[in-house]
């Protein structure tokens, strides 16, 4: 169905894989005529609840590095205050800049990690519980897979990358277990890893025992870490005074950083130790920390992937 300002109502069917959508959009502080940046646009659930609050002159720019959901957008929503971009969000200000929006952006919301409609096509290669080559890249255009990535990786660095970005504990076993099994075979599907790990490791209470793996592996082949980086320290220039940012999490390496990044903005610069200080030399502070958002136990209820989320706010100061 077309995506009008007539018909963007927060009753849209694709607005229930939204994690803390309402509690995103009021976080934003939607003015009717601002503009808007949805940095991870997905199947355009945030993006169609952010233009059902603007009039005419109001604006949403939608960034996402996977093909599929520009093509989703194009293909099923026609909004003339709404524009496209096929970019990691790590580009935002070069985009900006592009369109002669930096600093005049009234709010930008992040959320981050995995869609659903990801999850679900096998052939993307990103669930343990469906069959598909390893593929796992969140720009298709880029060139190494997961199952690239792990015939390149030594054993030493693929146990550091399952430590540091899945926090798992049987790091080492698994790598090991890795490059044992590749000695004889190439490992090229999502089941083959999966139950690969299976092996070695138990399954936990409501997760199973490649969670931690696979979420390590698709965080090292993208990037994510260094991407979302540099994205939130884009944030600031590409803000209006005033602006909002709006970023939500789903574990806790993400959410450190997030928290972090807001933290270190929202306090007054250090003078260097020995040099003079005037009166007026101040050094201000960049954001205003607006806290945190954890969601309901209602939408636990009805969204399981929600439990885990957390709603970061920030306002440039």
């Amino acid at each position: 169905m077309p995506l009008s300002k007539n018909n963007a109502s927060t009753k849209e069917s694709n607005y229930h894989d939204s994690v803390l959508f309402n509690e995103s959009l009021k976080g934003l502080n939607i003015k009717p005529d601002g503009i808007y940046v949805d940095a991870t646009l997905g199947r355009c659930g945030h993006t169609q609840g952010i233009l059902g609050h603007l009039n005419d002159l109001g604006r949403v720019i939608g960034f996402d590095q996977d093909v599929d959901a520009i093509k989703y957008a194009k293909n099923n929503f026609s909004d003339s205050r709404l524009g496209l971009v096929h970019s990691n969000f790590a580009k935002l200000n070069d985009e900006l800049n592009k369109i002669n929006l930096i600093g005049k952006v009234n709010g930008v919301l992040m959320d981050l990690g995995i869609s659903s409609p990801q999850i679900d096509n096998a052939d993307r290669g990103f669930s343990f519980n469906k069959d598909g080559l390893l593929d796992m890249r969140m720009d298709q255009s880029q060139r190494i897979t997961a199952a690239e990535w792990l015939k390149e990786t030594s054993e030493k660095e693929i146990a550091d990358v399952l430590y540091q970005y899945g926090e798992e504990k049987r790091s080492r076993i698994i790598a090991s277990t890795i490059k044992d099994y590749q000695k004889s075979n190439e490992i090229k599907t999502t089941l083959e890893l999966a139950n690969l790990i299976s092996t070695v490791v138990k399954p936990g209470k409501n997760k199973h025992p490649a969670t931690r793996s696979f979420q390590a592996i698709r965080i090292a082949i993208n990037n994510e870490l260094i991407m979302l980086s540099e994205a939130l320290n884009q944030t600031i220039e590409a803000l209006d005074k005033g602006g909002r940012l709006a970023v939500i999490s789903f574990h806790s390496i993400e959410d450190r950083i997030v928290k972090q990044f807001i933290q270190k903005n929202s306090r007054p610069k250090q003078i260097p130790k020995g040099l003079p200080i005037m009166m007026n030399d101040t050094q201000p502070c960049l954001l205003k920390d607006l806290g945190k958002v954890k969601p309901s136990n209602e939408e636990i209820k009805m969204n399981r992937r929600s439990r885990s989320a957390i709603l970061r706010i920030a306002e440039k100061c």
